[in-house]
């Protein structure tokens, strides 16, 4: 048993803290939280409210980075409205956290992204160019978050998220989600078909619109 013990506590950590400091933002004032991935020197941003070490309910929103909707505005997704929504629920919650993950393009990068788009143009949805370009449906890792997550104290979290995939990763990673929060965003005419196609193909819990379900 002592060795055990031991063995866990000399098990290397995935990412280690970097940097800290308040930051005040429409939301609140957060804790913005940089960790950094060991094995790549990747980085990755938490921001947070509240003391989370203990507490069990946490409100968390896993988010990974869309450049091209929440930067420069795309109506192709949906990415940047529900990064509001999980600032705007955290920053109005006794705490929580939404956990900024630097995997663009669901883990296939910027450059491809973009050439997945440029497929898309053409007809291909957002699955089928992923693999016209030779990639799975979905290349995103869960492991990082969960690290994050623990080096925070979390017992257990409520996941602002529409996707149960996202879910069974977690859970996959030793992550207690206790229930499942929705993410809200409104649909339009460019990023319709694209919401349609999470709901159809991998089972997003998505609710749309009765004008445009």
């Amino acid at each position: 048993m002592a060795s055990a013990r031991l063995h866990a506590i000399q098990k290397p950590q995935a990412v280690e803290l970097y940097a800290e400091a308040p930051l005040p933002t429409k939301h609140g004032v957060l804790r913005a939280i940089v960790f950094r991935e060991r094995a790549t020197g990747k980085e990755h941003m938490v921001a947070v409210k509240g003391d989370l070490h203990g507490a069990e309910g946490v409100p968390v929103r896993v988010h990974s980075e869309c450049l091209t909707g929440e930067i420069l505005g795309s109506l192709k997704c949906d990415c940047r409205q529900q990064l509001e929504h999980a600032l705007d629920l955290v920053g109005s919650s006794e705490r929580g956290a939404v956990i900024y993950l630097r995997q663009e393009g669901r883990g296939i990068g910027l450059g491809n992204k973009i050439r997945a788009y440029a497929l898309q143009a053409a007809g291909a949805d957002t699955y089928e160019a992923n693999r016209q370009l030779g990639f799975g449906d979905d290349l995103r890792r869960y492991d990082v978050a969960a690290a994050i997550l623990e080096q925070l104290g979390v017992k257990s979290i409520d996941l602002i998220t529409n996707n149960p995939l996202k879910i069974a990763g977690l859970q996959e990673e030793g992550i207690a989600v206790r229930r499942r929060i929705p993410s809200l965003a409104q649909s339009n005419p460019h990023n319709i078909g694209y919401l349609r196609t999470k709901r159809e193909r991998t089972g997003h819990l998505i609710e749309l619109d009765k004008s445009t379900a």
